[in-house]
């Protein structure tokens, strides 16, 4: 190709000296023109189109190999599916996908006997001689005049008779809200717009949500009469400290619903109670620093789920709705195991717990509601088959004995089982559909344990297609990374993986302190003055590996996302020789100035998560490995950096920034490429397959900084 003739080059952001001054250090940023909060600086969008431009260019020598990923990967998706039917009330309850169409259809169809008592073994009656299925909405028809389209919440009505969803048309996470009437789908009173994605149903005629304030808080909890203006509705509750941020939930019984107000180290519960909705809000839990609780409902008790300094895997109390200061401990407090959450049903506990970095799930029989609650009896763990996976809850029916979760491991497709709690009986009920051949014992999994520089062990998740491995040290390999806010990155399956699997790959995932594998302390021992253990437990984790003969530094390749994007532009900044090539996904790279800027959404609310620099230690200590602000003149390895322009979790301009920084002062000739999607936000694109195009781009990229692209003859090379 003609372009290939000529080297490339890659555009060079202009400088505009900014300089940044506090406790008598001064920081130039000579990129900070690239924050444009409108989005729409015409000098700005140009910068961003020409970055994308460069890539496609330094791409465009292997594009067909680049489509070729993509068929290979869309190929494998079974395009016309449905998922696991639910059975809710009087009717079966799935969405469904259709060939050749981005979006999904929310579905139902009425169950035939409603009599009969749901069952593991009930399957949705289908064919001519049962009542038809009924499309509720159809997200492709709602997405064909806008280029980003998502669904953030749908929820039926009590009474199966209404449905209410938020839609966000940008990738900004602002949502509008429908009412519609499930069987005509007619309008039902005028949107409800500028809202969260945090949307319950407070009976059969009232709608509850949460607002944002200027900057992205959700602030402000509203109920909403049905066909009412919205201008009418009340105010339940303003939270007014921009440390924290309000969360809803119902409970499983539906009786009530549950607002929390948190910050990353607090959390407090106040309860709405549907049948008595004039009675407004009512404290559950108190606001004590320190102190998170989280809670549900079932018969004449509320459950609360405590964690504090001193049980800092929680507990589980119970208390009676009309005496909320008695409580019972159910579930004390246990060091090794750390309690993730609960299920609450008609007769029935469920404990999802955490132990050794696995999750588990124990349940339990309750005692008849009339009876006292004063301990639990015998509780009955569910089996699982993989030495790692993940488990995932699922919608369950709160007066069944049917639990359903969601079960995968990096060689099991995600599996839908229903669980009898009464029998112990598991059935599975779904099974992710992979073409192309795909047969799962081909595949090994294991885990490993590196050594940190402290001594503690880390553990390693790890898969291969074990007849094109050797295990020899010259294998190529993934290693994925994230270290933050408490979340688990547990080893679950992902179709697209396998365009590396099956070319001799070996993926990994580093389970790094500032998550929560294993347990709270985890994550303690990863935030604040402690987040470098992050980012030396990553490194920690790829020197093992190496030094296991699982890879080589000419065959290692990393990838994060959001705060796993800071782990790679921070390991990248402290040993750029121990990697090949590097993927940083929309990643949260300019630590430090944002994080002295209120006015960024999510800054105040992540004083308690990273720290607040306007005092000396943290901002002296953030700044130490904040990635903008210590990328230095030596060699990188191959960088490939995404953004979305919406991102209203983490700005575009820091991204763009690190690149622009790195382009100037970093003394090789290996690929750094940056691309923004311009209509798109956190999650990239909105579309099923569209999302594909960017795991095909980052595994060209990968495959392209390894040397192990095809030729195709002289026309691409």
């Amino acid at each position: 190709m003609s372009s290939q003739s000529q080297p490339l080059s890659p555009p060079l952001a202009k400088k505009v000296k900014h300089e940044m001054e506090l406790f008598g250090d001064v920081r130039v940023d000579n990129y900070y023109w690239l924050r444009d909060d409108s989005r729409k600086d015409p000098q700005i969008l140009s910068y961003l189109q020409q970055e994308n431009a460069y890539t496609e260019a330094v791409m465009s020598g292997t594009k067909k190999f680049e489509d070729e990923i993509y068929a290979e990967i869309r190929g494998r998706i079974k395009e016309d599916d449905i998922s696991a039917p639910l059975r809710k009330g009087p009717y079966y309850y799935y969405s469904r996908t259709l060939e050749g169409k981005e979006y999904v259809q929310y579905c139902r169809r009425p169950v035939p006997n409603r009599d009969a008592l749901p069952s593991v073994h009930d399957t949705m009656p289908t064919g001519p001689d049962v009542p038809p299925e009924h499309v509720i909405l159809d997200e492709n028809v709602k997405a064909l005049e806008y280029d980003f389209y998502r669904v953030g919440a749908f929820k039926v009505s009590p009474n199966h008779k209404l449905v209410a969803y938020a839609e966000d048309t940008k990738g900004d996470e602002i949502y509008t809200v429908y009412v519609i009437d499930a069987e005509t789908r007619a309008p039902v009173g005028k949107p409800l717009v500028g809202v969260t994605s945090y949307l319950q149903w407070a009976g059969n005629e009232a709608l509850v949500y949460i607002t944002m304030d200027e900057i992205h808080r959700p602030d402000k909890v509203w109920l909403h009469k049905l066909e009412s203006d919205q201008s009418n509705d009340s105010c339940l509750y303003h939270e007014k400290d921009d440390m924290f941020f309000l969360g809803l939930r119902a409970s499983e019984s539906e009786k009530f619903l549950f607002i929390e107000s948190a910050s990353p180290i607090t959390k407090f519960v106040f309860y709405l109670e549907v049948s008595k909705l004039e009675d407004g809000l009512r404290v559950l839990t108190p606001r004590i620093n320190g102190i998170d609780t989280s809670a549900s409902h079932r018969g004449n008790h509320f459950f609360i789920q405590r964690r504090s300094d001193e049980f800092f895997n929680s507990e589980l109390l119970a208390c009676p709705l009309d005496n909320t200061s008695a409580t019972t401990v159910l579930i004390p407090h246990r060091p090794s195991v750390k309690i993730q959450d609960i299920q609450l049903f008609s007769d029935h506990l469920v404990v999802h717990e955490r132990e050794q970095g696995l999750p588990k799930i124990t349940t339990y029989r309750l005692p008849a509601v009339e009876e006292p609650l004063i301990s639990l009896q015998g509780g009955q763990a569910v089996q699982f088959v993989d030495p790692v996976y993940s488990v995932d809850t699922l919608e369950s029916q709160f007066s069944s004995t049917i639990l359903r979760f969601s079960y995968s491991s990096l060689r099991t497709p995600p599996s839908v089982y229903d669980y009898d709690m009464n029998t112990g009986e598991s059935v599975l009920k779904k099974i992710e559909t992979v073409l192309g051949g795909f047969d799962a014992s081909n595949y090994v999994t294991e885990r490993k344990w590196a050594t940190a520089l402290d001594g503690t062990q880390i553990p390693i998740s790890i898969v291969y297609q074990k007849n094109l491995v050797k295990l020899d040290g010259s294998d190529p390999m993934l290693l994925y990374g994230y270290g933050s806010y408490e979340i688990c990155i547990d080893p679950y399956f992902r179709a697209p993986r396998l365009s590396l699997l099956d070319r001799g790959f070996i993926f990994a995932i580093a389970h790094i302190r500032g998550g929560g594998e294993m347990g709270r302390q985890w994550y303690e021992n990863g935030k604040f003055l402690k987040k470098e253990n992050t980012f030396t437990d990553f490194i920690a984790c790829a020197e093992f590996l190496i030094e296991k003969k699982y890879c080589s530094k000419e065959k290692l390749c990393i990838e994060g996302r959001s705060a796993g994007g800071l782990l790679i532009g921070a390991v990248l900044n402290m040993r750029p020789d121990l990697f090949k090539a590097a993927v940083a996904g929309v990643p949260f790279v300019d630590v430090l100035t944002t994080m002295l800027d209120p006015s960024i959404p999510l800054t105040t609310s992540e004083w308690e998560e990273w720290g607040d620099p306007r005092k000396e230690e943290f901002y002296f200590y953030m700044k130490s490995y904040s990635p903008v602000d210590n990328v230095k003149a030596q060699n990188y390895p191959c960088i490939l950096v995404t953004a979305g322009l919406h991102d209203p979790r983490v700005m575009y301009s820091e991204p763009a920034k690190f690149v622009a920084k790195l382009r100037d002062v970093k003394t090789d000739d290996n690929l750094l490429l940056f691309k923004c999607e311009l209509g798109a936000g956190h999650f990239s694109k909105s579309g099923r397959f569209e999302r594909l195009q960017e795991d095909a781009l980052t595994y060209a990229f990968i495959l392209k900084a390894l040397n192990m692209i095809p030729t195709y003859g002289s026309a691409q090379n």
